[in-house]
């Protein structure tokens, strides 16, 4: 039997059952006796049927395909925080569709075009903002929504994050009882709330709270790639910083092997705080001290959050914070 042509009525025929019962075992119902189930999975598994997913999504209306748009797949942030979206969307029998919007504004709004477009049940949407443009497009498409590790300062759409401010403000806090008063900090554009209002909220708020003058030579905006952290150093030693939070782990390891490679003793002569721990913290030498985000978790507890809205159950909350915890590994004292 051709492959290409094998329906479900071949599958009911060849198993001397009904379509509906097929139906049913393909589709995970309960309601099957064990030796029917067994008899129709093996008849499935020797034709190879493959029940297709777009007719089964035009019958009930809904295709059981998630949409997740990434900013950058190669980064180790958003690739963990998508292991765990992927788990939870398996576990809940939902496929995904994986989109890079490489930090794009514009291909961030044709990118969930395209994943509207295809009909997908739900949107996961990691990016550094909302814009008004795609919190348009959110609201035109009936599509339910989820943000993981994105913040919507509106609280419009259901999200899932740590408390950034108080992560920052707690990293600055472990400088300053280790005695620094020149602690910069460093992360991408001040343009994304995430950045330039909560991360630099608790950034301002720990010197504040210390008497520290606040010193915009200190603050600096940077991509976060590893390349860049030669340039970053010099700027930091320029502006006679001992000490910076950096918002992102591959930038930090360039900060790092910059100073090493200049004779600097760390964490002796400076020190350094990242952001998310992601596996890289554990592969310099020294390891580097990090904020502890439950990334796998964001992103599961994001889709399972997503579940909810997509099936109309009743949710606690639509912005939930997750724990988080400064580790030291090496790079502070």
């Amino acid at each position: 039997m051709d492959k290409q042509t094998i329906t479900i009525y071949d599958v009911a025929r060849e198993a001397g059952v009904s379509m509906a019962t097929v139906s049913r075992v393909v589709n995970g119902n309960p309601n099957v006796k064990p030796t029917t189930r067994k008899k129709v999975l093996d008849v499935i598994d020797r034709l190879d049927y493959r029940p297709n997913a777009v007719a089964r999504g035009l019958a009930s209306k809904k295709t059981t395909t998630v949409g997740v748009i990434i900013p950058d797949v190669t980064n180790l942030y958003f690739s963990s925080l998508a292991r765990g979206i992927d788990d939870i969307a398996t576990m809940y029998k939902y496929n995904i569709i994986l989109a890079n919007s490489d930090e794009n504004e514009q291909k961030e709004v044709q990118v969930l075009n395209t994943l509207l477009a295809k009909q997908v049940d739900g949107v996961i949407f990691m990016g550094n903002k909302i814009t008004e443009e795609l919190r348009a497009e959110f609201s035109r498409s009936r599509t339910p929504v989820v943000l993981a590790g994105t913040v919507d300062p509106d609280e419009q759409v259901g999200s899932v994050n740590i408390d950034y401010e108080l992560a920052t403000k707690d990293s600055v806090e472990l400088l300053i009882n280790n005695g620094h008063k020149k602690i910069a900090f460093v992360s991408e554009s001040h343009e994304e709330p995430i950045n330039g209002v909560y991360r630099m909220n608790g950034y301002k708020a720990a010197l504040e709270e210390a008497s520290i003058e606040y010193n915009e030579d200190l603050v600096l905006q940077s991509e976060y790639t590893y390349k860049v952290g030669e340039a970053v150093y010099e700027q930091l030693v320029k502006a006679g910083a001992t000490s910076v939070v950096l918002a992102d782990d591959e930038l930090a390891v360039g900060v790092l092997n910059a100073a090493l490679d200049r004779g600097v003793s760390i964490p002796e002569d400076f020190e350094i705080v990242t952001s998310n721990n992601s596996k890289l913290t554990a592969m310099t030498r020294p390891q580097l001290t990090t904020v502890v985000q439950p990334l796998y978790d964001i992103g599961a507890v994001a889709m399972r959050l997503l579940t909810k809205l997509m099936n109309k159950e009743e949710t606690d909350e639509k912005t939930v914070k997750l724990p988080y915890h400064i580790e030291n590994k090496g790079t502070t004292k």
